[in-house]
């Protein structure tokens, strides 16, 4: 669905009243497409003293061929340069613009030691392009001891009040590492610094060490993957097989039989598969696991299929309860269960789930949907711990996205929701399915038991 406001206020009269008025002003925001490079820039990095993540970065800017900065730092431009990256060292007062900036707090020990943070960030807060990018990298706070937790911690709050403080559509997000998780860092780092990454702002990320996966190609890190998506006949769903398909990956579309027109026509269009197939049945686990075998086995499966059905909790009969719950949270048990005990999902396998901000902050004539997409993040931080063999799960939380369901909300509402966020306007089905994209990677071992908001850093459950 469009939205009228954000193209009026791109336009000269509209950002004049906009001003005037003091409205929202949400800017156009830049998003991937195939063949773009990965930062449309210059990468500005920095570091605080004893930080480990800069040889981790510089692999990456290497590797994707990116121009970098320091900012009157010349050890970090010569720790940079030993990786052959293009680096520039520039004045404090320098009149450049960055695309990118990413600072290594690794090595931050104590509260005392933020000021570099302040340091850093103060003297280049106005030379952020628009829809430009900040990722802060640190030590995993759980694994710290007191003073250096309380440190890496307080990252959280820089970033997000960073996220709302500079607007323009840049993005602020903190990738916590664990202790020889470097080299984990490039899938993660790639996403965050990327235009895929348009719509995920004042997240924290947190990677393990792990295994370290490969990937070759990065237009197509999914290339001879097979992998399943629920609820893939419209929206969303979608959008998600074809962002898969782009990467890469063999597509199942799975859908309830009612939908197959639309099922065969997503199928058609990115070269996949339609599998008919009601998520609730019996034998469900069984036919993905039949669907998977043509294909060498299954990558991963995206739980996407999930459904509202809003009232009052005095109003709600046990019809539409127990709908919500079976098809959003209880086939996933059942499905993950089936597919795991079956050894169907390979090794260094995704299982990727989509949650909802509702499930974080709960909604009005919602207690049914909030349930199940909280349960959803239980059962993700359940499971993390116990999965073998690489396999790995995550999920997605959504805030506002532009889709069929969301146009059918109440003006009001459906504008509050839209705005009330650091883009102030919507998100479109791509920004859900490219953060799906990120987890379903091979090279994203070290990513696990994370739940990222796909909100534009949204006000509610902030």
């Amino acid at each position: 669905m469009s939205d009228r406001y954000t193209s009026f206020v791109n336009s000269p009269m509209g950002q004049t009243i906009a001003k005037n008025l003091g409205l929202p002003q949400p800017v156009s925001l830049d998003r991937y497409t195939l063949g773009d490079a990965l930062v449309s820039g210059t990468v500005l990095v920095g570091q605080a003293a004893g930080g480990s993540a800069v040889s981790a970065i510089a692999s990456l800017l290497k590797s994707a061929n990116v121009s970098a900065a320091t900012l009157a730092d010349t050890d970090l431009e010569a720790e940079l340069s030993k990786s052959s990256v293009k680096v520039t060292n520039v004045a404090a007062d320098t009149s450049d613009k960055f695309k990118a900036v990413v600072f290594d707090a690794t090595g931050i020990e104590e509260a005392a030691d933020l000021v570099s943070v302040y340091e850093f960030f103060h003297a280049i807060a106005r030379k952020i392009e628009a829809s430009g990018r900040v990722v802060i990298i640190g030590s995993t706070p759980e694994l710290c001891g007191v003073k250096k937790r309380t440190a890496q911690r307080a990252l959280l709050g820089f970033i997000k009040a960073v996220g709302k403080e500079f607007k323009k559509g840049i993005t602020a997000n903190l990738i916590y590492l664990e202790d020889g998780a470097d080299k984990n860092l490039e899938s993660t780092l790639r996403f965050f610094i990327s235009e895929r990454s348009t719509y995920v702002s004042g997240q924290d990320v947190r990677i393990s060490k792990t295994i370290a996966n490969k990937v070759d190609d990065w237009t197509k890190p999914l290339a001879g993957k097979a992998i399943v998506v629920t609820g893939a006949a419209r929206g969303i769903g979608a959008s998600i097989a074809e962002i898969l398909s782009r990467d890469g990956a063999h597509v199942i579309c799975l859908d309830i039989p009612p939908a197959q027109e639309d099922l065969n026509q997503v199928a058609a269009k990115i070269g996949g598969s339609a599998l008919p197939c009601d998520i609730t049945a019996d034998d469900a686990g069984e036919r993905i696991a039949e669907a998977a075998k043509a294909h060498g086995g299954l990558h991963a499966i995206v739980h996407n299929a999930g459904v509202t059905r809003d009232k009052t909790l005095a109003n709600m009969d046990d019809k539409r309860w127990n709908m919500v719950m079976n098809i959003n949270l209880i086939s996933q048990e059942k499905v993950n269960a089936y597919l795991l005990e079956n050894n169907v999902i390979g090794k260094n396998g995704r299982i990727i789930c989509v949650s909802s901000i509702s499930g974080i902050a709960g909604n009005m004539g919602q207690t049914n949907y909030a349930m199940s997409k909280a349960g959803v993040i239980g059962m993700v931080e359940g499971m993390q711990g116990e999965l073998k063999n690489g396999i790995t799960i995550n999920a997605v939380a959504p805030g506002f996205i532009e889709t069929e369901m969301t146009a059918a909300i109440p003006f009001a509402i459906r504008e509050a929701g839209r705005r009330m966020n650091s883009m102030s306007q919507g998100g479109e089905p791509v920004d859900v399915a490219e953060a799906i994209g990120w987890f379903a990677s091979p090279a994203s071992s070290g990513v696990k038991g994370n739940v990222v908001r796909v909100c534009g850093q949204s006000l509610i459950g902030a």
